[in-house]
C-alpha cells in the first residue's frame, strides 16, 4: 500500500516506528536522524528526517537532531526554548557563527537508547 492510498488518519508503519523512538528519548537528551534509523535497523537519516518533517509535530521533535548539533533552520528560537527548559547540554557559539546561536553538545546530550524502556518493538 503506498502512502498516497492510506486513509487520512493513518501513518505509514515506518513513520509510526520513527515517532515511537522520538517519544522514548528522555528530556535533555537527543538522537541524530542516523541514530534513529540505525536503532530501527531500517532507512537512513534522510528517511527519518522526512518522517519528522511530515509527522513529527505530535512528538518531541526537537530531540531528533543533525549529527553536528546545529539547530534546524527556521526553528532556532523554538529549539533554544525547548533545550533550555529541558536542560539539554549546549555548546556556545563562537563569534564567527552565524547568529551566534549555540548548538547541541553532542558528546554530552546524545542518547544511546538505554535506560528508559529499552529498544522499541
Amino acid at each position: 500500500m503506498s502512502e498516497e492510498s492510506l486513509p487520512a488518519d493513518a501513518l505509514p508503519e515506518y513513520a509510526e516506528r520513527v515517532l515511537d523512538v522520538a517519544e522514548l528519548i528522555p528530556p535533555g537528551r537527543v538522537m541524530t536522524y542516523g541514530d534513529v534509523a540505525e536503532w530501527l535497523g531500517e532507512g537512513g537519516p534522510r528517511q527519518v528526517g522526512r518522517v519528522m518533517a511530515l509527522y513529527g509535530g505530535a512528538v518531541p521533535w526537537w530531540r531528533v537532531v543533525r549529527a553536528d548539533g546545529v539547530f534546524l533552520a527556521g526553528h532556532e528560537q523554538d529549539l533554544l526554548g525547548h533545550y533550555r527548559a529541558e536542560g539539554t547540554p549546549l555548546r556556545e557559539a563562537g563569534r564567527a557563527a552565524e547568529g551566534h546561536l549555540p548548538r547541541v553538545d553532542m558528546k554530552r546530550a546524545r542518547w544511546d537508547g538505554t535506560g528508559r524502556g529499552g529498544r522499541p518493538t
